[in-house]
């Protein structure tokens, strides 16, 4: 497809018909609100049903009833579902044809370089929120942070679709008799003039009340893309006294993150980085991770660890574990988050980091260990999860079950900064100062670096700042990969205004690499004006930006 001329030929733009300034069934509501539902849909009791409509504002079947209110920016649907199990609402908006505009998409969780403007497909699945340009003017359909449900759109020929996800586990979630705030929904249209890029920062700022973000910008270094878990204390002395010079001068200190492999794995398999027995079990090659964080600081940085909080324990009673489903295996069993025993030993995890004195906590793996899927896959299989399955709880809905087990960790990381890896992040907004907005990046393939890194700084390093700290994954300097494409990567990251981190392998960082390093985290440990990618409407990885008021030309080839 040309979408350089595909974006000149305007047409249908649904916010053309489905935004108003003012609803008259919302009195005094004076900004631009999406129209309210032709149709609401249900999957009560396993079984698909519609609901009467009175006055578009309130629908009903039996027992089940979905509310649309006013809320502080948009519609707040609520929803009353007693005695019965309820998988999901669905509401729907007739509109004539299909669109002749793009849209951009968002994820789950993070995105696996495949977010960028494209023409509306049936099938896809737009979660949380998406943006439409026509060529002339950018909406924006999506709901607040902090969701009850996890919300996802999708477009097709008349209608256009707004699902609320309501399972616990892979069924039905069965509220009771209390009501669930689903999501409240919000949209915006472009000011006269105004870039697609720039509306898409002013919803995002929208769509999250109150984003926690770090006191001063975030960077510094990363074991895992030269050492992938074969690390020790010995190590991250060596990586962060290399890099601790790079540093010199600057008042915002770089922080060196210890990655996976400092704990004890599981019995069957050791040395797996990516599974602990518990996570608070300190394997020999570190020996004493408080010493750890002391050495860290010593050599000039702020001390920085990795940890995977939902792992169990061979020894821990299965009871506190969730189901085998696919996705999950016996021999690594996942702890329920809905119990709270497991939540405790959650809270101990993040108290102890503290306590040793890690200020910043990476942690990692919570969505594909509840369901046993990546988001990606989640996408794919138009579900988040296998079906059939259920947590100790089914009172709450997944994403309240999430949104908790986030809050807890919050709490009991107290001052500590958080980052989010595989977190979800429409519920981590607001909750983490930092959280990784794209899959892996490689020390090992420059490919996977430019799909992965670049396409997802591009696409949704916009959410810096207005959701959270946006970290588009590390610079994996190693032999493997050019330092010619490496040196753009980071220059990119360092200039983009998003944390910036360096995986540096020794024998890759040399004289050059040094000194370009040292200003890369001069660049980094200042504020600046978040990249702006300019022919991102042309190409998934694109080339062109303006970074910090000037225009960069990258070559990622």
């Amino acid at each position: 497809m040309n979408r350089r001329h595909f974006i000149k030929t305007t047409g249908i733009s649904l916010g053309a018909f489905l935004l108003s300034d003012h609803l008259p069934a919302f009195t005094g509501r004076q900004m631009q609100l999406i129209n309210l539902p032709d149709e609401v849909n249900a999957v009560v009791n396993d079984q698909a049903i519609t609901l009467t409509g009175i006055g578009k504002k309130s629908w009903t079947h039996d027992n089940l009833k979905v509310s649309l209110q006013p809320g502080d920016k948009g519609i707040l649907v609520e929803i009353e579902a007693p005695q019965v199990s309820l998988t999901s609402v669905s509401l729907h908006w007739k509109k004539p044809g299909a669109p002749s505009s793009l849209v951009l998409n968002d994820h789950w969780e993070r995105t696996y370089g495949d977010v960028s403007w494209h023409k509306p497909n049936a099938q896809e699945i737009l979660p949380w929120y998406f943006m439409e340009y026509n060529g002339i003017n950018t909406s924006g359909f999506g709901v607040k942070t902090g969701a009850g449900a996890f919300c996802s759109w999708q477009l097709n020929d008349s209608h256009l679709v707004l699902t609320l996800d309501t399972r616990s586990g892979g069924q039905g979630v069965v509220l009771g008799n209390r009501k669930l705030k689903a999501a409240e929904i919000v949209t915006i249209k472009s000011n006269t003039g105004e870039s697609a890029f720039a509306t898409t920062r002013r919803f995002t700022g929208m769509m999250c009340d109150h984003p926690r973000t770090p006191r001063q910008p975030v960077y510094g270094i990363n074991d895992w893309y030269f050492s992938y878990g074969k690390n020790s204390e010995q190590l991250i002395v060596q990586h962060t006294e290399l890099l601790a010079p790079m540093a010199a001068g600057l008042s915002n200190r770089p922080f060196s993150v210890v990655d996976a492999g400092w704990y004890q794995g599981p019995p069957d398999s050791p040395d797996d980085a990516g599974w602990g027995d518990r996570m608070d079990l300190v394997n020999a090659r570190f020996g004493d991770m408080h010493r750890m964080a002391e050495k860290i600081r010593q050599a000039g940085m702020r001390p920085g660890i990795w940890t995977r909080p939902l792992c169990g324990s061979y020894k821990d009673s299965k009871s506190l574990m969730m189901p085998l489903i696919q996705g999950r295996s016996a021999n690594r069993p996942v702890l329920d988050p809905t119990i709270p025993e497991n939540l405790e030993r959650v809270k101990h995890y993040f108290k102890l980091y503290n306590e040793w004195g890690y200020e910043m906590v990476k942690f990692d793996f919570t969505s594909y260990d509840i369901f046993g899927r990546w988001g990606f896959e989640m996408i794919k299989a138009g579900a988040m999860t296998a079906p059939g399955w259920r947590m100790h709880d089914n009172t709450h809905t997944n994403a309240e079950i999430i949104a908790h087990l986030y809050q807890v960790i919050r709490e009991a990381a107290g001052d500590t900064y958080i980052i989010g890896c595989n977190t979800i992040s429409h519920l981590s907004a607001g909750v983490f100062e930092l959280c990784r907005i794209g899959d892996d990046t490689s020390g090992n393939e420059w490919a996977r670096t430019r799909k992965m890194g670049v396409n997802t700084v591009a696409f949704r390093g916009l959410q810096q700042g207005t959701f959270y700290g946006a970290d588009g994954d590390c610079v994996g300097l190693t032999t493997s990969i050019p330092w010619e494409k490496n040196k753009q990567w980071m220059e990119l990251v360092a200039k983009s205004g998003t944390p910036l981190f360096i995986s540096a392998q020794p024998e890759a960082t040399g004289v050059a690499q040094k000194a370009f390093i040292k200003e890369c985290f001069h660049w980094a440990s200042q504020p600046l004006p978040v990249g702006e990618p300019l022919d991102w409407m042309e190409h998934p990885f694109p080339r062109k930006w303006k970074l910090d008021g000037e225009v960069v030309q990258f070559n990622w080839d």
